[in-house]
């Protein structure tokens, strides 16, 4: 059922002052009814390309609370991310009470493959698994729920507050597709916005590095190998000299040169078809992380330059070599806010208001929160509880988890 997101006319202009002027102090949280949305939310499955059970969730609670059906919108991002989806992202505008630029609030919906079949359980402080074999999902549906338990609370509450954005966004885990493909127009163009998603809620993180993700392959020359190995040029032993080169030359791993630091990895290799064969071909996966953009090229070019020159050192008894092409594509680009960003100022001001002490933290993993910045849609993330995400260990930690909905009440109402 998509259709158009309209933003809304009482949207007032923007300015980083007006970020001062607050709604009056809105009544902490309904605890209990966020941690029945978080575990309601955690036992849904939803892979990456699969979140449609979950909006549906969402909806449901949403409209549950009295949110028109005409506040909620899907778009199409699905249809332009390389992993066919179900759903596009789920987008919820209400028009504000209050005076004040639009604020965003958003979390993403998908979980890694590990987390399918989690039966969510309250042990003692924290959420986990049922099942020892899955993950939780904590990531990110924590956030989904901190975000949804704002929403629900402003509808039944009947909270005065300025124009407000929810986002739930797809397709995060296999390369931030939702907020890649999200248009700030979609969104009634935000002025500050806040993506719920790590750890505790204290943990504000203003910057993330960029990452580029590339595929080699290699074309040897296959042959016998125990009766004329010397016909055939090893596709294997090309990367496997490839490698060591990086390796020798500190371009694996961490990445530390001239001042400048990164890190590269090579994480996948499928290579060869039996043992008597001399690999006739081999398809390698890396990436190159840094959190300056040039430097991340020069990474790059050195990975390709260590491809090329062992492609030229194995060859066969008549001279003859292999060949190696590259693709890739930038998945994130770096960013850093600045310390007197509107949405940065708010966030330490709410973690502040719950008695904590903010830190700022630059992250080197990419976030929702980098492609909603070069849409132009500056945006901070803040923790909601997750912890050892991605495991059979993973669990979330319920302190955590609710004051990051305290704190996401205070920065929706503008208090």
């Amino acid at each position: 059922m998509p259709r158009s997101v309209k933003g809304s006319k009482s949207a007032p202009q923007s300015g980083r002052s007006v970020v001062k002027a607050a709604a009056p102090q809105a009544a902490g949280p309904d605890l209990a009814l966020a941690r029945r949305i978080v575990l309601d939310l955690l036992a849904v499955p939803g892979v990456s390309g699969q979140e449609k059970a979950v909006a549906e969730r969402i909806v449901k609670w949403l409209r549950g609370a009295g949110c028109p059906a005409a506040a909620i919108a899907f778009d199409k991002a699905h249809e332009k991310t390389p992993l066919k989806g179900d759903c596009g992202n789920l987008i919820v505008q209400l028009p504000g009470t209050l005076p004040g630029p639009r604020r965003l609030l958003m979390a993403h919906m998908d979980t890694v493959p590990v987390c399918r079949g989690a039966k969510p359980v309250v042990a003692g402080k924290f959420v986990k698994s049922a099942d020892p074999k899955t993950g939780l999902g904590g990531d990110d549906r924590a956030g989904v729920a901190v975000v949804l338990a704002t929403a629900l609370e402003i509808l039944r509450r009947k909270l005065p507050h300025p124009p407000l954005t929810f986002l739930f966004a797809i397709q995060e885990e296999v390369g931030l597709y939702g907020a890649r493909f999200v248009k700030a127009a979609d969104l009634g163009r935000p002025k500050l916005a806040f993506n719920f998603d790590g750890g505790a809620v204290e943990k504000i993180t203003v910057g993330a590095t960029g990452g580029y993700r590339m595929d080699v392959t290699i074309d040897g020359i296959p042959s016998h190998a125990g009766v004329a190995p010397e016909k055939g040029v090893s596709a294997i032993a090309i990367a496997s000299l490839a490698i060591a080169d990086l390796v020798n030359q500190g371009l694996h791993g961490l990445v530390e040169k001239d001042g400048k630091r990164g890190t590269t990895n090579v994480g996948v290799i499928h290579a060869g078809a039996a043992t008597n064969v001399v690999a006739e071909s081999a398809a390698l996966r890396a990436e190159a992380r840094s959190h300056d953009p040039r430097f991340r090229e020069r990474i790059v070019k050195a990975i390709e330059k260590a491809f090329l020159d062992a492609a030229k050192k194995v060859r066969s008894a008549d001279g003859r070599t292999g060949k190696v092409t590259f693709s890739g594509q930038l998945d994130y680009e770096a960013f850093r806010l600045a310390a007197d960003e509107p949405c940065v100022v708010a966030a330490e001001a709410a973690v502040r208001a719950l008695g904590l002490v903010p830190r700022q933290e630059v992250s080197n993993g990419g976030l929702d929160a980098n492609w909603m910045f070069a849409n132009g849609v500056p945006t901070v993330t803040l923790g909601c509880g997750q912890m050892e995400i991605h495991t059979t260990a993973e669990r979330l930690d319920l302190a955590a988890f609710e004051n990051a909905c305290r704190a996401a009440l205070l920065l929706a109402t503008g208090g």
